[in-house]
């Protein structure tokens, strides 16, 4: 990673402050504790290099300990979202790799999955246009996806000759719009409309696309006015359910429900409420 001159991103023990954090494939900025990250290559769809998998990975897994970061959105510039890997950049030398280095690929691209999902903070994904291939698992990991009608989202793996089963496409999709609905994109490779996909649950809502960006990051702003701890524990808890039956679901629950109730944000929302006042969150 690589930060602006001075040393106040790094915070005892261990937390960070990434607001001076300065982005070398992409643009990245952090305003009123929401972080954006916007892929920067609209000229080609804003693909992904090895060199953005990579620093996208290192930089969802830094914001694991960024203290000024409580929400973030991700998306592309221009009118695309993300057209996956680069065929030139990335596809192309892959057809040169031995196995030990394609897996090295695989495992690295699947990391970034990883630090997504481990990542405590609610992640956004405002998607506008083409979102396909990898860009399509980008919006996949997010926790919410805005798009638009004219969003095109495609897991086109199949359309290179590649199993639909790439960054955790078979275990996550299914998950979030069915399993039959999932066969069937994962299998086929092909579009799926904006329309489509709000109504299969895929997308949250649909925007215009003028808006979607400003609409994600006002909903991360709510957001991060929220319990912020309590958030990370609802990621949390989203993602390690799936792998629980219920009854170990209510009383993991129950445990992360009992430690919500010991921080002061649970203190200030009754003492608000007593009050007949809104109450302020400070993520503590």
């Amino acid at each position: 990673m690589k930060y602006l001159p001075g040393q106040t991103h790094q915070l005892p023990g261990g937390r960070l402050h990434l607001a001076t954090y300065e982005a070398q494939h992409f643009y990245f900025e952090v305003a009123d504790t929401v972080a954006t990250i916007i892929l920067n290559r609209p000229e080609r769809k804003n693909p992904l290099t090895f060199e953005s998998y990579a620093e996208l990975r290192d930089l969802f897994r830094a914001l694991a300990y960024a203290d000024d970061v409580k929400a973030i959105v991700i998306s592309g510039a221009g009118e695309n979202f993300c057209s996956g890997g680069d065929v030139h950049e990335i596809i192309g030398p892959l057809t040169q790799l031995d196995m030990p280095g394609l897996l090295s690929f695989t495992r690295m691209t699947g990391d970034l999955v990883k630090a997504m999902r481990a990542c405590p903070q609610p992640i956004i994904a405002a998607i506008d246009g083409v979102c396909a291939g990898a860009g399509a698992i980008l919006a996949l990991s997010s926790d919410v996806r805005f798009g638009t009608a004219r969003s095109k989202t495609a897991f086109l793996f199949t359309r290179v000759g590649l199993a639909g089963c790439d960054m955790g496409a078979c275990s996550i999709l299914p998950r979030l719009i069915g399993q039959g609905r999932a066969s069937d994109l994962l299998y086929s490779g092909r579009s799926m409309s904006g329309e489509e996909g709000e109504r299969w649950g895929f997308f949250n809502r649909l925007s215009s696309p003028d808006d979607v960006l400003s609409d994600a990051r006002q909903y991360a702003k709510n957001l991060a006015e929220g319990p912020t701890f309590a958030h990370a524990m609802t990621k949390k808890m989203l993602q390690q359910e799936w792998n629980m039956g219920v009854d170990e679901a209510i009383e993991a629950e129950a445990q992360a429900q009992a430690i919500c109730m010991m921080t002061n944000d649970f203190h200030r929302a009754y003492h608000a409420f007593v009050a007949k006042q809104k109450p302020v969150f400070e993520g503590d």
